[in-house]
């Protein structure tokens, strides 16, 4: 019985140990979002160190029709293309608000952290997500899928 009892008693330190490292790194995965929300809204430029070179970042863009298509691009372009839109969007005092944010576990350390956008000056909200992941000792996207009811984005969308 004894032995039993101790099993028992190691497995729930493991076990506790192995919640406990969990929430910790999805307080952190959290932390890191919300860090990011506070550069992107300031038009911070470590918005741009805060992405993976080989991030996934896709726009989802919402057609009137309420139809949706993938627009992908990679890193480099993205930046590229944030840059130059802070410009215009500081002067316009442009700044989203996240709603509904959830941190989940995405396997190999990463962490999906979802919630709902609502730019300024608009009643709507729109989906997005976020994996982000410890490189080297530092959080970063390693993906970003956010939905937009911009429709120039469209003519960058792959055409098959």
């Amino acid at each position: 019985m004894r032995k039993l009892l101790s099993i028992m008693f190691v497995f729930t330190m493991f076990f506790t140990a192995g919640l406990k490292a969990f929430a910790d790194d999805s307080q952190e995965a959290l932390k890191f979002f919300n860090s990011y929300v506070n550069a992107a809204n300031t038009y911070s430029p470590t918005v741009a160190t805060m992405y993976s070179p080989d991030a996934k970042i896709i726009r989802q863009v919402v057609k009137p029709d309420g139809g949706l298509v993938n627009v992908d691009t990679n890193t480099a372009t993205y930046i590229k293309q944030m840059k130059i839109g802070q410009a215009g969007a500081k002067l316009r005092g442009y700044k989203n608000t996240y709603t509904n944010i959830s941190v989940t576990p995405a396997g190999n350390g990463a962490y999906k952290v979802s919630s709902l956008r609502q730019p300024k000056g608009e009643t709507y909200k729109l989906k997005t997500y976020m994996i982000v992941k410890k490189i080297n000792g530092k959080w970063q996207i390693t993906e970003e899928m956010m939905q937009t009811k911009e429709q120039i984005f469209l003519k960058y969308a792959n055409k098959k």
